[in-house]
C-alpha cells in the first residue's frame, strides 16, 4: 500500500469525523434542544477555547516525547466515548461541558494530522506543496460523505448523528496505530524553552509572520460562521417553502461548499507558486465577503437559489486559500525542529482566538437581529458578516508586506 494512499485514508477519516456533526449539530441544538444563539455560539466556541492551548501542547508532546500517531489514536478514543455520552444530554450546562471535553480531544488531531502528513511525505522525499493538497482533498470528500449520511438518514435534528461520529473516531484510532512512526526529535541538551515548545514563538520575530498570524485570528472568526448557522438559516425558510429540496436537505446543500473545496484545493500549488501567499490569502478574504453577501440575498427558490449555490462555490476558495495555504506557509517559515509546534501555533490563532471571537460574536449578532417573537432577520445578519470580511481584506492588503517571485515561469 503506497504511502500517499495511506495518508489519503488518514485525511479522509479525520474529516469524515468532523463532517458527521459540524454543520448539522447547530440545527439539533436550535430546533430540538432549544438553545439560544449565544448558547449555540458558545458551544462551538469551545473548539476555539481549547485551540488556544491544546494543539500547541500536543504539538510539543509530539515534537519532544510521544509519537504523533499514538497521540492521535489516544485523542480519538477519548472523543468517541464522550460523543456516546453526549447523545443522552439535553440541558445546556452539561452539554456545554461535554462538548468542551470533546473539543479538548479532537482539535489537536487536526494539527497532528498535518504534522504526520508533512513528516511522512518529507521522509519519503516528496514535496509537501505538490503532494499534500491532492491528499488533503480526500479529507474534504470524507467530510462531504459524512454530512450526506446525516442528511439522508434524517439525523440533522437528532442525536443520532453522534453515533456516526463515534464509529468513525474508533476506526481512525485503530488505523492511526498502523501509520509510519513519527518519532520525537531528541537531543542531548535542551533548554526549558525548547522542552515546552516555546521555541515556536521565535516566529514572532519575523514581521511578516507576525502580521500573518494576527490576520489569522481576524479571518479565523469567519471560518465556521456558515458551518454553524447555514443549516439553521435554511431551515427558517420551512414555513414559506415547506416542499423545497434546499430546505428539506439543507445539510446536502451546504456540502456543496465542501465539494467546491475539492476543486480549489487542487489549484493551491499553482496559485501559491504563481501569486504567493499574500495574494492567495487576500483572495480568500474577498471570497468570504462575497460568500456572506450571497447568503444575504439568497433563498431556497428561483434566483435566490442560484445565489446560494454560487455562495457554496465561493466557499471553496474562501476556506482552502486561507486554511490549507496557511498551514503550508507556516510549514515553510518554521525550521524542521519546531514544525509540529508551528502548526499548533497556527491552530491557536485561527481555530483558537479566531473561533472564540467567531462563535460568541456570531451568536451575539444572531440574537441582536432576532425579534422578540423568535424571527431572525437573516439578510441583515449576513450583511454584517460580509462587511466585516471586506474590512479585514483591505487591512490585510495594506499591512502584510510580502514579495513573491513567480516560480511558474
Amino acid at each position: 500500500m503506497g504511502i500517499k494512499f495511506r495518508l489519503t485514508v488518514l485525511n479522509f477519516l479525520e474529516f469524515f469525523i468532523w463532517g458527521s456533526w459540524l454543520i448539522s449539530a447547530g440545527t439539533y441544538m436550535s430546533s430540538t434542544l432549544g438553545f439560544s444563539g449565544v448558547q449555540i455560539g458558545s458551544i462551538f466556541a469551545t473548539m476555539g477555547i481549547v485551540s488556544l492551548f491544546m494543539p500547541a501542547i500536543v504539538g510539543v508532546v509530539a515534537d519532544k516525547w510521544i509519537r504523533a500517531e499514538r497521540l492521535l489514536a489516544i485523542s480519538l478514543i477519548i472523543m468517541a466515548v464522550l460523543f456516546m455520552v453526549l447523545t443522552e444530554i439535553s440541558d445546556f450546562n452539561t452539554f456545554y461541558f461535554i462538548m468542551f471535553l470533546i473539543s479538548l480531544a479532537y482539535m489537536p488531531t487536526l494539527a497532528l494530522n498535518n504534522s504526520i502528513s508533512f513528516h511522512v511525505l518529507e521522509k519519503n522525499g516528496l514535496d509537501t506543496i505538490k503532494h499534500f493538497p491532492p491528499i488533503r482533498v480526500w479529507g474534504t470528500i470524507g467530510f462531504i460523505l459524512a454530512a450526506w449520511c446525516v442528511d439522508f438518514l434524517e439525523l440533522k435534528a437528532s442525536a443520532g448523528q453522534f453515533y456516526i461520529t463515534t464509529i468513525a473516531a474508533l476506526v481512525l484510532a485503530l488505523y492511526a496505530l498502523t501509520l509510519p512512526k513519527v518519532k520525537p526529535v531528541k537531543g542531548s541538551e535542551k533548554s526549558w524553552r525548547e522542552r515546552f515548545g516555546l521555541d515556536a514563538l521565535v516566529l514572532f520575530k519575523q514581521k511578516n509572520t507576525t502580521v500573518f498570524l494576527i490576520f489569522s485570528v481576524l479571518l479565523g472568526t469567519a471560518l465556521q460562521i456558515t458551518n454553524i448557522w447555514g443549516v439553521p438559516f435554511l431551515d427558517d425558510f420551512k414555513p414559506k417553502y415547506p416542499d423545497s429540496f434546499a430546505v428539506k436537505h439543507s445539510v446536502f446543500l451546504m456540502t456543496l461548499s465542501q465539494i467546491a473545496e475539492v476543486f480549489f484545493i487542487l489549484t493551491i500549488p499553482f496559485f501559491l507558486k504563481r501569486f504567493g501567499i499574500k495574494k492567495v490569502v487576500l483572495m480568500s478574504m474577498l471570497a468570504w465577503a462575497l460568500r456572506f453577501g450571497l447568503f444575504g440575498i439568497g433563498s431556497p427558490e428561483g434566483i435566490g437559489l442560484f445565489f446560494l449555490v454560487l455562495s457554496m462555490i465561493v466557499y471553496g476558495m474562501a476556506f482552502d486559500f486561507f486554511f490549507v495555504s496557511g498551514s503550508l506557509y507556516m510549514n515553510k517559515v518554521a525550521s524542521s525542529k519546531i514544525r509540529s509546534s508551528a502548526q499548533g501555533l497556527f491552530m491557536v490563532m485561527t481555530s483558537g482566538f479566531g473561533w472564540i471571537f467567531g462563535g460568541y460574536g456570531s451568536g451575539l449578532v444572531i440574537d441582536l437581529f432576532t425579534s422578540d417573537t423568535g424571527i431572525r432577520h437573516w439578510k441583515a445578519i449576513w450583511f454584517v458578516f460580509a462587511s466585516y470580511a471586506l474590512v479585514i481584506s483591505i487591512m490585510f492588503a495594506w499591512l502584510f508586506k510580502y514579495r513573491h517571485k513567480d516560480s511558474t515561469k
